[in-house]
């Protein structure tokens, strides 16, 4: 095997996309803080306990595990940054306002999530900590949706879901864990004989509260469908309440639900939502509610604090993005002329892009040269290029 082979499903970012890459990584972060949102840097690895602490066990399989060569401990490194987030909020930052914290870096995998998906992928996201209402739901949408329009990525579908109804629908019944995953799984994929083999023991009223959600998904009528075919029970109704106030809210996007998505049951606590984008085979971005994430970190003020927010991956959101325009530059000779280097320098302090051209040097392929430096009777001007 040659030395210089990469791992499976690891990759060098070459620079065409490297470059369009961190122009997207920069209009993110622009644009959330726009909305107020402060960055944060956690570190790549981290002690395993603490990493894994909380919602964190279900990435247990997705963490990289090494051992401290000064401590002796076992560390991890991050295959999400959303439970370090939640840690400095609850255990760093400790405020009982409202706190908005935007992130964007690099996370490891074990596995790739999906074919052809890279095991390193470059994680962007947002949260709002300490606000239960709906209204930061609204704003964590809107923003993921302003992000997702920063990067000109068009043609945007949102797909909404709850996590609510189906714990309404299992309340008071008995689910071992392992019952639980079939119960979900069944759901995602709307086999209705799987899911009624799966839950012959439960109550009635329970089976068919969950036989209904197999066909309530689609449009906006669903939800007026599940009001009819669901139980009459207060987390249902809010639940419900509270996805046809988002959605009458979202201007500019096709919106859709479905009632029996069961992705990340174990994770969120209440409204979720994927978005989806021309080209893209799968979502783009994912978010939603997930209170208290961050009360496993707590000392001593209460940190079961809501918590509602997105992430995506940048390196995929590169591949449905408009392509973008190469850099505008200025090109200059290489040489000691009377003038030159100060000339180069006063540009380049101005903001401008200046490419010497070395000796033998025919092409600059990731900057549009459409000006150049020249030597106009002993002064040293911009000119457009012929």
């Amino acid at each position: 095997m040659s030395a210089w082979l990469l791992p499976d499903h690891i990759a060098d970012v070459l620079p065409s996309e490297a470059r369009h890459i961190e122009e997207l990584r920069r209009d993110l972060l622009d644009t959330a803080r726009g909305y107020g949102y402060e960055l944060v840097i956690p570190p790549l690895i981290e002690h395993l306990d603490s990493l894994l602490t909380g919602t964190g066990q279900a990435l247990e399989l997705q963490t990289f595990k090494l051992v401290d060569q000064l401590s002796g401990r076992s560390l991890g490194l991050r295959a999400d940054t959303t439970p370090q987030v939640a840690r400095i909020d609850a255990h760093l930052l400790g405020r009982q306002a409202v706190t908005r914290l935007c992130y964007c870096g690099p996370v490891l995998h074990t596995r790739p999530e999906r074919p052809h998906a890279t095991r390193e992928p470059l994680q962007f996201g947002a949260e709002i900590y300490g606000h239960a209402g709906r209204e930061a739901d609204l704003e964590i949408l809107t923003l993921a949706l302003d992000c997702l329009k920063a990067a000109r990525v068009d043609h945007l579908s949102v797909d909404m879901a709850d996590v609510r109804i189906v714990r309404a629908l299992l309340a008071g019944v008995m689910v071992d864990p392992q019952l639980l995953a079939e119960v979900h799984d069944a759901l995602a994929a709307k086999d209705a004989s799987e899911l009624a083999r799966v839950t012959r023991t439960f109550p009635d009223a329970a089976r068919a509260g969950l036989r209904a959600l197999v066909g309530l998904y689609g449009g906006a009528e669903v939800l007026d469908e599940a009001e009819k075919a669901l139980p009459p029970m207060p987390a249902v109704r809010d639940a419900l309440s509270s996805l046809k106030w988002l959605a009458s809210r979202l201007e500019g996007v096709h919106t859709s639900f479905d009632l029996a998505e069961a992705r990340g049951w174990g994770y969120y606590s209440g409204a979720r939502f994927a978005v989806y984008a021309r080209g893209a085979g799968d979502a783009v971005l994912r978010g939603g509610r997930y209170d208290g994430v961050g009360a496993v970190f707590g000392h001593k003020l209460d940190r079961e604090r809501p918590a509602v927010g997105f992430s995506l991956d940048l390196k995929q959101l590169v591949r449905v993005a408009d392509a973008r325009p190469l850099r505008a530059a200025i090109r200059a000779p290489w040489g000691d002329a009377p003038g030159l280097h100060a000339a180069v320098r006063a540009l380049r302090g101005r903001g401008e892009t200046v490419v010497c051209v070395l000796p033998g040097q025919t092409e600059i392929d990731e900057f549009h040269c459409d000006r150049e430096l020249v030597d106009a009777a002993g002064q040293w001007v911009v000119q457009a290029v012929a």
